[in-house]
């Protein structure tokens, strides 16, 4: 007999679960090794990227796995807001997904459409050949897809800031996730996330989720940053990356045994 299984709980229900904000870091990298070794360090969260990072379906797949059998809820965010590949993300067993670039609520409409069988969507069907319902040894899987997953939206635009109200009120969004940077962007003022125009902006978005009663997300790699948006009442938060961490890890060893030119130890010969 095949062995019966049911669906993970997915990042909704860890959001509801919690008494206090969840926090977690960008997995982008696109090792399986490295996603194990972070799902092992004690985080709410990863984010496994695809947007920014050399993450196709094989890897993704493999991360996936990698991070499954630890205490961590993985989040999977696609290149663009597509109901192909976004149908791709979720057969592969995805079942939180990072919407980026959604600007308005006809886009937000349109990512949860992505992730609902007909009549209440766009998904095509596959889970017969797909990890997703573990080859259909999900029981049910079709009649409760929906509930298995969980629809975040990327605000990161002015028109996404103007909009946030209508957005939040799409039937489906589960949560919004704040991006600075490219808010700051989109802002005209590139690089600037302290701008206090780009602050204001996110604590607009933050309060905007409360009225709503809907969780709300964050990145702030800065600590200062980071505790100022938790003390807005974020509901999660991103505070670092594989890559940032192996980058300045590796920038700090070479500052401490790489000795520059010029300033080695001098002969008393």
């Amino acid at each position: 007999m095949p062995v019966r299984i049911n669906s993970d709980p997915s990042f909704r229900d860890a959001l509801v679960s919690a008494d206090r904000p969840l926090s977690g870091m960008w997995v982008c990298s696109g090792s399986p090794l490295v996603a194990e070794i972070c799902a092992g360090a004690g985080l709410d969260w990863l984010l496994i990227d695809a947007e920014h990072s050399p993450n196709g379906l094989e890897g993704i797949l493999a991360q996936l796995q990698a991070v499954r059998g630890y205490p961590v809820t993985a989040v999977v965010r696609p290149p663009v807001n597509d109901a192909v590949i976004i149908k791709q993300y979720l057969d592969l067993g995805a079942q939180s997904l990072l919407i980026p670039m959604v600007h308005t609520a006809d886009e937000a409409a349109a990512a949860v459409s992505a992730t609902r069988y007909p009549p209440l969507g766009v998904r095509g069907v596959g889970s017969a050949l797909a990890r997703s319902a573990r080859w259909n040894r999900i029981p049910d899987y079709l009649a409760h897809a929906s509930e298995t997953i969980t629809v975040v939206v990327q605000i990161e635009s002015a028109q996404a800031v103007d909009n946030v109200a209508e957005i939040l009120a799409v039937d489906g969004i589960d949560a919004v996730f704040i991006g600075p940077s490219d808010l700051a962007a989109s802002m005209g003022v590139l690089g600037q996330q302290e701008h206090p125009d780009v602050v204001a902006a996110v604590e607009h978005c933050i309060n905007a989720a409360k009225a709503a009663g809907k969780p709300v997300g964050v990145n702030a790699f800065a600590e200062a940053t980071a505790r100022r948006y938790l003390a807005a009442g974020v509901d999660f938060i991103l505070v670092g990356a594989d890559v940032a961490l192996l980058a300045r890890g590796g920038e700090a060893l070479a500052a401490k045994y790489v000795q520059a030119p010029g300033t080695g130890p001098t002969s008393s010969y």
